[in-house]
């Protein structure tokens, strides 16, 4: 029996981040950065599955997958955090429920 690290706890920890940033979103929904930093550890759950699987089974493609995600997650990081910067300038908070409306 070997002691190394097999596909299955791969899949079981990227399961559980995966499960913890859902209950992250449903759970908080009065910050904004708490709900972006949920959708991040989201991708990084769905990412370290798609290595796992790559690594597994020989191929690069799940590697060359995860490395477009993290370049989409960075730049929808860097817009979203535009937006949340602009959105405290202008009404003095970042509190979901107060940002239902927006006007241009």
């Amino acid at each position: 029996m070997s002691a190394g690290i097999s596909l299955y706890h791969y899949l079981t920890l990227g399961g559980f981040l995966f499960a913890l940033s859902v209950v992250g979103i449903f759970m908080n929904r009065r910050n904004l950065i708490v709900l972006l930093m949920a959708i991040e550890l989201m991708l990084l759950a769905v990412n370290m599955n798609f290595v796992a699987f790559s690594h597994y089974l020989g191929d690069m493609a799940g590697q060359v997958f995860v490395f477009f995600i993290l370049t989409v997650a960075a730049a929808e990081s860097a817009i979203g955090l535009a937006i949340l910067v602009v959105l405290f300038r202008n009404r003095a908070t970042i509190a979901v429920d107060e940002l239902d409306t927006l006007k241009g």
